[in-house]
Order: C-alpha cells, then sequence, then structure tokens
C-alpha cells in the first residue's frame, strides 16, 4: 500500500489544515431503552493539526495527515447535561484511555481520483488511522475542492470499536449502550502553505 511518505511532498503543493473553519465529528448509534427516543450522541473533534498535499496533474497521488487531540473530544447532540457529562468523562478515561494514548492519528495517501468538474476531484485514500493504541488500515472517500489558495475535502467512513480494542460502555445506568460502529464526518478546509514556509 502507498503512503504518505511515497509522495515527493517538496513537489507537491502543500495545505495547512485550519481547524477553526473544518468540522469534524463521530455519531454514535445507540440501543436500550434510551434509543427509542433518539438519544445517539455526537462526539465533536474540536483540536486537531493536519496538512494535505495536491497536484491537480496527479490528483491520485494526494495525501493528507491528521492528528486529533484525544483530550479534545466533546459529546454533544441530544443528551442532557448529567449524561452529557457522565459520556465524557467515561468517553475519555475509560473508552479512549486519553492518558495512555492523548492522540488520535490518520494518514492517507490517493489510490483513485476522478475529476468531477474544474477544481472539484472525487479522491479515494488508502489509510492508516492510529487510536486507542492501535492501528488499522482503512478506505475513506471524499470529495475535494481545490481553489487557488485553498482545499476543502469532505467525507465519512465508519470503524468498528472492537477493532482498536475499545470496549464497549453503557451509561445512565444502563439505558443507553453505543453500538461498535461509529461513524466519522469530516469538511477540512486548509490554506496553502506558502513556499519556503515550514
Amino acid at each position: 500500500m502507498a503512503t504518505s511518505s511515497n509522495i515527493a511532498k517538496d513537489l507537491v503543493p502543500s495545505y495547512i489544515v485550519d481547524a477553526g473553519k473544518s468540522r469534524f465529528q463521530v455519531k454514535a448509534a445507540a440501543s436500550g431503552m434510551l434509543s427509542a427516543f433518539g438519544h445517539n450522541p455526537t462526539v465533536a473533534i474540536r483540536g486537531f493539526t493536519g496538512e494535505a498535499w495536491f497536484r491537480a496533474q496527479v490528483p491520485e497521488q494526494s495525501s493528507l495527515r491528521i492528528a486529533i487531540d484525544a483530550n479534545s473530544l466533546a459529546i454533544t447532540g441530544d443528551v442532557n447535561e448529567k449524561d452529557r457529562q457522565e459520556m465524557d468523562r467515561m468517553m475519555k478515561e475509560d473508552v479512549l484511555e486519553t492518558d495512555r494514548y492523548p492522540e488520535i492519528m490518520f494518514e492517507g495517501a490517493g489510490n483513485q481520483a476522478m475529476k468531477l468538474a474544474e477544481g472539484m476531484y472525487r479522491i479515494t485514500l488508502d489509510g492508516k488511522l492510529t487510536l486507542h493504541g492501535v492501528e488499522r488500515e482503512i478506505v475513506v472517500g471524499c470529495n475535494v475542492t481545490v481553489g487557488e489558495d485553498s482545499l476543502r475535502a469532505n467525507g465519512e467512513f465508519s470503524i468498528r470499536q472492537t477493532d482498536f480494542r475499545i470496549k464497549l460502555v453503557s451509561v445512565a445506568g444502563g439505558t443507553l449502550k453505543l453500538k461498535d460502529e461509529l461513524k466519522f464526518t469530516f469538511d477540512i478546509v486548509a490554506r496553502r502553505r506558502e513556499m519556503g514556509n515550514e
């Protein structure tokens, strides 16, 4: 499998992710008694950095690297404050074990690319996700829009918690349980790195 390190990045335009303008979140599906009331918590990923490499002549050679501060994850969605606090604590202490694994990392390199329109592409990335101290290969499809000095990529992918040795937990006295599958959605905005800047 190709990795981002295989690409001569010094020859490919580089873009720095703007976390303030980007959106990155995780959706969990609930089971148990409260699932009938639509209690499907969403986790906002607020602290992350990243860089993308893209060249229009060879879009299939695109790559992306994202580093996430695991402690920046926060429960949002239709959950009352008491349950939110319990879920937030449990997510960081019992599920992600952020003291032991403070960083979540994704590195992906292009596999396929299709030009949809001028400046718009559909790109498939072969990636590696490191989560909870476990590294797994995943495939991520995304739509990429490239401007003169900016790049935007959006898409989604799913993982199973048990693949990363994460134990499934229940909260609210066992009335709310989370299913194994988690769905990640992202809308990444990046600005072109000026030549000569590190």
